[in-house]
């Protein structure tokens, strides 16, 4: 795929497509026990829509998921790093948690680490913009707005919050060694 493919996505497309979809998979849940959660910072963005479009009652909550990484050693932490926001008792809800890009599959990993910290959900509804088809955990989401394939040395940048845009960025050999 090449940036001008990504310049022609429409995300605000996808997200009603998304809301729409999300809508039909909750249809028989009690509104009262479904929560939704975006992943710190682009699917905290993508939850806010998809929020707003599905009409949740519940206040949205946001997962920071720097603590639960497998690869923090690596990088190291993002030093703005702040809390999560959930619902104190998440006992027996459904929670619907949101991404902006799906690849390997330890963002969604780690994020689990988080809820499962705050208790037992009765389920989890996994939500992504844009699913690269790459994993390295088995890890798939329920609601997709679009699936890709991209090279080795292309990543995704979700930028907004308003409005949201994916922009495809490519690397040079040596940024990708880093």
């Amino acid at each position: 795929m090449n940036k001008e493919d990504f310049k022609q996505i429409n995300v605000d497309n996808l997200l009603k497509n998304m809301a729409e979809e999300l809508k039909f998979r909750i249809r028989d849940l009690d509104p009262q026990q479904v929560y939704m959660a975006g992943i710190h910072t682009g699917g905290y963005w993508v939850a806010e829509r998809l929020h707003q479009l599905v009409g949740l009652e519940h206040e949205l909550g946001s997962l920071n998921i720097s603590f639960y990484r497998d690869d923090f050693t690596y990088i190291g932490l993002h030093p703005e790093v702040k809390p999560s926001e959930l619902p104190a008792q998440i006992e027996d809800k459904h929670i619907i948690l949101v991404d902006d890009v799906l690849y390997t599959g330890r963002t969604v990993r780690a994020a689990l680490n988080e809820i499962f910290d705050y208790g037992r959900p009765a389920s989890v509804i996994f939500c992504s913009l844009l699913d690269r088809n790459e994993r390295e955990l088995p890890i798939c989401s329920d609601v997709t707005g679009m699936t890709v394939r991209l090279d080795k040395n292309q990543q995704v940048k979700l930028k907004g919050p308003d409005p949201l845009q994916l922009v495809l960025i490519e690397m040079t050999s040596q940024e990708k060694d880093q």
